[in-house]
């Protein structure tokens, strides 16, 4: 199976840590959040990935190289000017199969991939969004959906909300649904969803998921992880 990993971003909200590295390559415990946001994808036979780059991205590409230590294929592409999140995903198209999954560069979770797969090819509809409940919707886009899943709603950082769940940055996406972006700038959240509610779906995850995307959730994460490494796979040597 196909993913992309959407790493572009400067990570302005993580400074000083992304002064000299690109978010991505913040290390949680002791690796890069992108090498193991790439062995997750292996786990669950995502190995061919497509990671889209603007930040730094030479330091991504030294680090991970073809994949093939991983045992997967990597493919880049490096943006000469920020793109937005489906411009990314929108200027890889070529590269693209008929389904493939997104993941932002920016996620740590160990969300059961093949079930978000298997959800997504179970409805007609192009675009599954893995969606997840939070007590505290701040700072993210909110999502109101019925029983099956339908999205009615999709709002992106609201003042005020009374939804209780958030969109992760992880979709299952149709290739087709891709000529509704127009090549160049453009945002997934802001742009494209509230236009395309007819074709999504929502699936919510029960797993853990943290959007390292401020210094709070950064060191947040890191202490979950310490306390509890066997959950997410992971071997933290004395």
């Amino acid at each position: 199976m196909q993913a992309v990993i959407m790493a572009g971003g400067y990570g302005t909200r993580l400074r000083p840590l992304t002064n000299v590295i690109p978010k991505p390559m913040v290390p949680i415990i002791d690796q890069p959040l992108i090498e193991y946001i790439v062995q997750h994808l292996k786990k669950y036979d995502f190995d061919d990935i497509i990671i889209t780059l603007g930040y730094r991205p030479q330091d991504i590409i030294s680090y991970l190289g073809d994949g093939s230590r991983y045992g997967v294929k990597i493919r880049y592409n490096v943006e000469n000017t920020p793109l937005g999140t489906a411009g990314s995903v929108k200027a890889v198209s070529d590269m693209l199969n008929k389904t493939f999954l997104v993941i932002s560069g920016d996620s740590f979770t160990n969300i059961n991939l093949y079930d978000v797969a298997k959800f997504h090819g179970s409805h007609p509809k192009g675009i599954t969004m893995v969606v997840k409940e939070l007590e505290d919707v701040k700072g993210f886009g909110v999502v109101k959906f019925d029983e099956e899943g339908d999205i009615s709603s999709f709002v992106e950082k609201p003042e005020k909300s009374n939804g209780k769940f958030v969109n992760t940055g992880m979709y299952m996406i149709e290739k087709k649904l891709l000529q509704n972006i127009p090549s160049g700038k453009f945002d997934f959240s802001r742009d494209f969803f509230p236009f395309v509610l007819d074709e999504m779906k929502a699936y919510v995850m029960k797993e853990y998921w943290s959007d390292i995307g401020t210094l709070s959730s950064y060191y947040l994460t890191n202490n979950e992880v310490a306390l509890n490494p066997d959950v997410f796979g992971i071997t933290i040597n004395a």
